[in-house]
């Protein structure tokens, strides 16, 4: 009888034992498993990552393309219209020389003194005073003609300097007026827009009845903008469009404004 209880203790200590080796083995198993899993996934990852930098690169790699060939169109396009601007430049400067040098040529020539009538003694023949308003007029035209050629061919810094010398020995000549604008045109070009302000409100104010007295308001207007002082420059454009209407210089004037309204100033 006492063998009894021994040979059962002995049976479920070896139950006990074996079933403990099955779990063993099931844990073993499942975490065999889950490493699996684990170096599986890593793998998918590491695939799917390695492809998204690939699409990353060629996407990068189109951008870039796409940007340098905006790059050069936009360097064409840069050059082009500075071309064209150099053009019109030189078409306008060349029609300012030209109108100026045909109003010369129609200017009235001194009517000559009445002859004598009768046997009235002749009186005493006047000194030729025109002799030397000739010569002076002559000069002038050739002190405004080389200060305007500095212009024309972009010595901008010289020009300034020789409308400058032109304006203080002829103050108010004939060429006076254009000398003034041209300056204006001179600073506006080395963007020293308050003195380009200033040469073109001389026209305005003491040359009402200048042919220039339009683009000089426009170029004021321009100048202003340039400064980003938006109200003066609205007030110098409409001046434009009021006072000079169906003139080249009112169009201009109109696309700024339009452009200025587009850009919220």
């Amino acid at each position: 009888m006492t063998r009894c209880p021994k040979l059962l203790a002995i049976a479920f200590s070896a139950a006990a034992t074996a079933a403990g080796a099955g779990v063993r083995d099931d844990i073993e198993a499942l975490q065999g498993g889950q490493a699996e899993l684990r170096a599986r996934l890593d793998r998918i990852e590491a695939v799917l990552g390695s492809q998204a930098l690939m699409d990353m690169a060629r996407t990068l790699q189109r951008v870039q393309e796409e940007l340098r060939a905006l790059r050069g169109e936009l360097e064409t396009q840069a050059h082009a219209l500075e071309e064209l601007r150099r053009r019109q430049r030189e078409l306008y400067l060349d029609l300012d020389r030209r109108l100026n040098e045909l109003a010369l040529s129609r200017a009235p020539a001194a009517a000559p003194s009445p002859a004598p009538v009768g046997d009235a003694p002749a009186a005493p023949a006047a000194p030729a005073a025109s002799a030397p308003a000739a010569a002076d007029e002559e000069a002038q035209r050739r002190a405004y003609t080389d200060a305007f050629a500095l212009l024309r061919e972009g010595r901008h810094e010289e020009a300034i300097a020789a409308f400058q010398r032109f304006l203080e020995r002829y103050p108010q000549g004939p060429y006076s007026d254009n000398a003034w604008y041209w300056l204006g045109e001179a600073y506006y070009a080395r963007r020293r827009f308050d003195e380009a302000a200033a040469a073109f409100r001389k026209v305005i104010d003491a040359f009402p009845d200048s042919n220039k007295l339009a683009d000089a308001r426009l170029k004021l207007g321009f100048t202003y903008y340039e400064m980003g002082h938006w109200e003066e420059a609205r007030r110098a454009l409409d001046a434009v469009r009021r006072q000079h209407p169906n003139s080249a210089a009112a169009a201009l004037a109109e696309k700024r404004l339009a452009r200025m309204s587009e850009e919220g100033h």
